[in-house]
């Protein structure tokens, strides 16, 4: 077996992929320069998993794997050059993977995350269908030497998943994002269409997207969703304060009805398209429906902790689209409450490009706090006129805050507090509920 040193283990991506190796039999080292407690630290923890936070490793014959949040020019990797080691970025070791394994990737702008662990998971219940191994976006990964197969979330960013080979490609939505790196809608379509043009059998496909519809497939694709000119579709649709049902036909026949125990319609897309593939995999729906109800959410996306009156939500929600539904979702869930948003913009290209439309999403909230940006990748001297004062300028009910000025929240005594980003929100999350829990002491 091989040994595989990680730079950048702590990355959610990353830390799936250090699970997967290890749970291989390789041997799995991990350096990340953020020394600070993270939520991927868990499951690294639990697999003995070394992390270190300075060059004390002695390397010597590794495969280096390193995220692509880490420069070429990074110590580490210039120590891993200068001693001639085989170096991988991170979606080339894991399109190696898909090499291997009969892979399903999912891909999309949104819902890629919560749509590849309920995949894996209804999979992992089924009594009388093929096991599968899987790396999903929220930190989590899982393999089994003796499984054939490989759930993976497939990530668009600079054409990452061109990198992926699979079997089968679920595709959840088209949005335009990453403008950093994505001209235009025409050039984030086109990678998808790429990406689609190198998967081998089928495509799973929302058809209520006017953008997926855009693509062209050789292979067999299927279209799921709420309307009509689809081969999946829900009806009867029931959101409640529990969750949701909804009855699912395929090609206008009734297949069966569905109970999910999570939040909003955006859901029941993702839903629609984990059954979408395991009927066309010929999987009982009886059985589909029993396992599918004991999906309880991934990891940073709507994790609801309780205090009393108050209730704190952690979503990864850093686009318009993802907070407008992060926010129906907690209205659907939490009706009788005041809903109060912490946002934390990410990138300045995208709140230069996209700031109408995130204070539209969250204007849907009772109360809105905004943060400074966090955009690691990039240099505020490039954005000088852009800050998150773009965005609170058309609040309807907005002010800013930061780290230190956590004490102001603490006004809000019957409230669903949503802390959103892609990037450190969890900083100002961990302090509020660390008042809240002294303060009932």
């Amino acid at each position: 077996m091989g040994k595989y040193y990680l730079i950048g283990i702590k990355g959610s991506g990353m830390s799936s992929l250090a699970v997967i190796l290890n749970d291989l039999g390789h041997q799995v080292i991990g350096y990340d320069d953020d020394s600070k407690p993270k939520y991927t630290e868990e499951l690294l923890k639990l697999k003995n998993i070394p992390i270190h936070y300075n060059n004390e490793y002695q390397l010597t014959d590794e495969t280096v794997i390193y995220s692509p949040a880490f420069k070429l020019d990074h110590p580490e990797l210039k120590r891993s050059q200068e001693l001639g080691l085989n170096i991988l970025i991170y979606n080339k070791m894991l399109g190696e993977l898909t090499k291997i394994f009969s892979t399903t990737a999912i891909c999309g702008c949104h819902g890629k995350t919560t749509t590849t662990a309920l995949l894996a998971q209804t999979i992992n219940h089924l009594s009388d269908f093929p096991k599968t191994n899987y790396l999903i976006g929220d930190g989590t990964g899982y393999a089994n030497p003796d499984n054939k197969n490989l759930v993976i979330e497939a990530c668009e960013y600079q054409r990452h998943f061109l990198d992926y080979y699979p079997e089968n490609t679920i595709i959840t939505n088209i949005e335009l994002d990453h403008v950093d790196y994505y001209h235009d809608l025409d050039d984030i379509v086109s990678a998808y269409q790429s990406f689609v043009n190198q998967t081998k059998d089928l495509v799973i496909a929302c058809g209520d997207d006017e953008n997926i519809r855009k693509l062209s497939f050789k292979q067999k694709v299927i279209f799921y969703g709420f309307n009509d000119n689809n081969n999946v579709i829900a009806k009867n649709i029931n959101l409640t304060e529990t969750g949701s049902t909804f009855d699912c036909y395929i090609n206008n026949e009734f297949i069966h009805s569905f109970e999910l125990k999570i939040f909003g319609k955006h859901m029941i897309l993702n839903a629609l398209a984990v059954i979408s593939l395991l009927i066309e995999k010929n999987v009982n729906p009886d059985e589909i429906a029993t396992a599918i109800n004991l999906f309880q959410g991934a990891k940073r996306r709507f994790t609801v902790h309780n205090f009393d009156k108050i209730i704190t939500i952690n979503d990864y929600a850093h686009h318009h689209t993802e907070i407008k539904v992060t926010i129906e979702s907690a209205r659907q869930k939490y009706p009788d409450k005041e809903i109060v948003a912490i946002y934390l913009p990410n990138t300045y290209s995208r709140t230069k490009d996209f700031y109408h439309e995130e204070a539209a999403a969250l204007n849907l909230a009772d109360k809105v706090y905004i943060m400074d940006i966090k955009a690691d990748r990039e240099s505020q001297i490039d954005y000088p006129d852009i800050s998150s004062d773009l965005i609170l300028n058309e609040l309807n009910n907005g002010e800013k805050i930061s780290l230190n000025e956590v004490e102001k929240l603490l006004i809000h005594k019957n409230s669903v507090m949503i802390f959103m980003s892609c990037t450190s929100i969890y900083q100002i999350l961990e302090k509020y509920e660390y008042l809240l829990k002294n303060k009932s002491n």
